[in-house]
């Protein structure tokens, strides 16, 4: 079993489902490490629509920032679905934090899980230069965490269009 592995795509391309069936497939008791937060409907219903695609059989932790803690808390016999890197990186600047500081705070989070773990990602590097400061922050933190991650991972897995390439 790997310890720890990485799903990176862009917007709907299908990392959620593929790292949903990775951990699945391992027959280990699952939990989900849900990042997002529900500020308005739209993410709600994305939520929403998450859970059920997920199906039953998985226990559920929403948080949204202090993420080691929460891996740490988890049996070694479970697995993890951590769903997702971006929007805690999202959390973690917008909390006022530096974000040029997360990908060594993610990784060292990462540190603490006691069971194996599925990260999953954006890849958010492949479109246009964004216009403000702030995005552009968040892009090259993003870019960074990934790399980080993507360096520790067992395996590594670039998903577009629903069809997974293994990288690593």
């Amino acid at each position: 079993m790997l310890n720890l592995t990485l799903v990176l795509g862009g917007a709907a391309s299908g990392k959620s489902s593929h790292a949903e069936m990775l951990v699945r497939e391992s027959g280990r008791s699952r939990v989900y490490l849900a990042t997002a937060q529900a500020f308005d409907t739209e993410m709600k219903q994305k939520i929403e629509e998450h859970r059920l695609a997920r199906g039953d059989g998985w226990t559920t932790v929403e948080e949204p920032l202090e993420i080691a803690p929460a891996l740490a808390s988890v049996d070694a016999e479970k697995i993890i679905l951590l769903d997702c890197a971006t929007l805690w990186l999202g959390n973690y600047q917008l909390a006022g934090n530096d974000p040029a500081e997360a990908p060594e705070v993610f990784a060292e989070a990462l540190g603490h899980a006691r069971a194996p773990v599925v990260v999953v990602s954006n890849e958010v590097g492949q479109g246009i230069v964004p216009a403000d400061a702030m995005s552009r922050a968040f892009r090259n933190a993003q870019g960074r965490l990934n790399q980080r991650v993507a360096a520790m991972a067992d395996r590594v897995v670039f998903v577009t269009a629903g069809l997974p390439q293994v990288l690593k």
